[in-house]
């Protein structure tokens, strides 16, 4: 039996004069932070006497717990675990002696500090966080040793302490917290339960609050993927997100070489008021509640992944300038994007129906992953789908060109606009030629960014020019007639020039395979390309694109030969109509028609049904 402590007062072993008014200043703000230092310690406490249970054959068999307990009427807060406990001597060690060059050096070096709560990281203070809320904070405890002696730690937010010998039972610690009057909100159980849940809710020792388990302390991660099913993981799911819809796909994260990752990241569904720039996954620390905002882990491409990451290597106060600067974060990201990466494959793989509707949600960010990864790119690149015409369906960028190798080898023509383009992709239709749709914003940088991979591929908008496969030899346009000794073709293009006089319109007659359609507008593929570009770069406002444009003239169209015939009738003023018509309606299907010419279309229309 070890001799009992006597009452001992002393000064705590710091260098200044007063810590605990430069603890309040400097964490004030995120109080709520103590009650994820004291439950850890205590959590800690608890694995440690398992240990020495385990290590030195004790037969311990207790019930390991720590309980959080409220005495509204006392005004105090009480963590007490069941673990390892203290003997007088390691309260002295362990809470007395903490070591500060000076306040000033310690106001100076961390008044910068983004965020204040890394202070308690960086000194071992988690303990001292108590008196962030409490102004007199004790502690009983009674270590496991045989023979041990309880002893009594009390404070009151000075540097001065008082230690002794107390009456206590069970093994373990108590830390009583005597709140400060304007901290009462911790004395309702309610308030209490919510941090410790976000703090502590998968740590792996029961916690409970006035009697009542509050925490999961098997929480899915920690679990054999192969013993998971489906639901349970949607299940788990709807615990971390109640009000969400189902995710798309999870990664099940389980790596202990080269450094240690445990975690569940899901793939939400996206709605408009997901935010997408922040971060959306939980670190925890073995299972400690670290950070909800922690995008350094996660691929700047991945950001609207959700759920957990426990790192057990990284410190549980990580900073953010740790995490920028850290080499295994970098490694993390890099494991992450693989497993994406082999994810979205085994999707495409396994069941295309089911992938294609997934595909939506997530294709901008796999397309933005690829041009900013190779390893990503090239894992993914054969598993990219894309909404194609001619049947409604998806297909693989080497299926298309597979399919359109005997009519335009290595190019892929495609549609940015479905509405304003339809005429186009009506003459691709006539002839059984397809198209790819890509018209999300980032498709514009997606679609140059394949070219600079794959240098032999072109693509060309279904506007910037007619493939030959849409056009038909046209005898005709070949033969001499009149004293002008003009072709047809010639003809119809000096009667349009002459009906047109518009600045930067070139005429252009070819003779299509489809006679419904009078005329179409093409736009140069490269000087489109090149002006949208200027215009993103800043280089000053959007560029009128038709400043240089060209009306293709369809020769097998029965409204250009009803204009030959009022030429060759002298009714110029209805043939001039006409033209003015098929110009107008070439430009509305890509909705660029002025307001002037709106007037005088709307006007020229009239007219023309009158006379039919």
């Amino acid at each position: 039996m070890s001799d009992k402590v006597k009452k001992e007062e002393g000064s705590i072993s710091i260098h200044t004069e007063n810590i605990f008014p430069i603890i309040k200043k400097w964490l004030y703000s995120d109080k709520d932070i103590f009650l994820r230092e004291l439950i850890s310690n205590a959590v800690d406490a608890v694995h440690k006497l398992q240990n020495i249970n385990l290590v030195e054959g004790l037969k311990l068999a207790d019930e390991y717990k720590v309980d959080v307990h409220i005495d509204k009427d006392a005004g105090t807060l009480t963590v007490t675990d069941n673990g390892i406990g203290m003997t007088a001597d390691e309260v002295r060690k362990y809470i007395n002696q903490i070591a500060f060059s000076s306040a000033e050096d310690f106001i100076e070096k961390f008044k910068n500090l983004d965020d204040k709560n890394q202070i308690i990281g960086h000194f071992g203070m988690g303990f001292y966080s108590a008196f962030m809320v409490a102004e007199n904070v004790e502690i009983r405890t009674l270590s496991y040793q045989k023979d041990a002696e309880a002893v009594h730690w009390q404070c009151e937010g000075t540097t001065t302490y008082s230690l002794e010998s107390t009456e206590k039972k069970d093994r373990g610690t108590e830390v009583i917290l005597h709140l400060n009057e304007d901290e009462k909100e911790f004395l309702d159980p309610a308030n209490t339960r919510e941090v410790i849940k976000k703090f502590c809710n998968f740590l792996p020792v029961s916690i409970s609050l006035e009697g009542e388990e509050v925490n999961d302390k098997n929480p899915l991660w920690t679990k054999n993927p192969t013993e998971i099913s489906d639901d349970e993981y949607k299940e788990f799911y709807r615990k971390l997100y109640p009000m969400s819809a189902d995710p798309l796909f999870w990664i099940h994260l389980n790596i202990d070489y080269p450094f240690n990752l445990k975690g569940i990241v899901y793939f939400p569904h996206l709605t408009n008021e997901f935010d997408v720039t922040k971060s959306h996954i939980n670190l925890y620390c073995n299972q400690v509640f670290v950070s909800d905002n922690t995008p350094e882990l996660i691929p700047e491409f991945l950001t609207p992944l959700q759920g957990c990451l426990d790192a057990p290597d990284l410190p549980l106060n990580v900073s953010r300038s740790y995490l920028q600067n850290e080499p295994q974060v970098r490694k993390i990201r890099e494991v992450i994007s693989g497993r994406v990466a082999a994810k979205i494959v085994d999707l495409a793989k396994k069941d295309r129906e089911a992938f294609e509707p997934i595909w939506e949600d997530i294709h901008s960010f796999v397309k933005y992953g690829m041009m900013r990864e190779d390893k990503f790119y090239e894992k993914v690149k054969d598993s990219v789908i894309y909404h194609a015409t001619g049947d409604d369906k998806f297909t693989t960028l080497p299926d298309y060109l597979e399919r359109a190798k005997e009519k335009h080898e290595n190019k892929v023509y495609y549609a940015n606009d479905e509405g304003t383009q339809a005429t186009y992709l009506k003459l691709f239709k006539s002839q059984n030629m397809e198209a790819l749709i890509l018209d999300a914003m980032i498709d514009n940088h997606f679609i140059q960014f394949l070219e600079s991979k794959n240098t032999d591929l072109k693509f060309e908008r279904v506007d910037s020019d007619i493939t030959e496969n849409l056009l038909e030899a046209d005898p005709s346009q070949e033969i001499v007639e009149g004293a002008d000794n003009k072709t047809k073709g010639e003809k119809i293009e000096q009667i349009f020039k002459d009906g047109l006089d518009i600045k930067g319109l070139t005429i252009r007659i070819e003779t299509l395979k489809d006679d419904s359609v009078p005329g179409i507008i093409l736009l140069n593929e490269q000087s489109r390309r090149f002006k949208e570009m200027s215009h993103m770069m800043g280089q000053g406002e959007m560029p009128d694109m038709f400043s240089d444009h060209t009306l293709m003239v369809n020769t097998s169209s029965p409204a250009v030969e009803k204009i030959l015939k009022l030429q060759d009738e002298g009714s110029n003023e209805s043939a001039a109509m006409l033209i003015d018509q098929i110009y107008d309606l070439a430009m509305l299907s890509h909705q660029a028609i002025s307001k002037e010419r709106m007037a005088g279309f709307l006007e020229r229309s009239g007219k023309l049904l009158g006379m039919l």
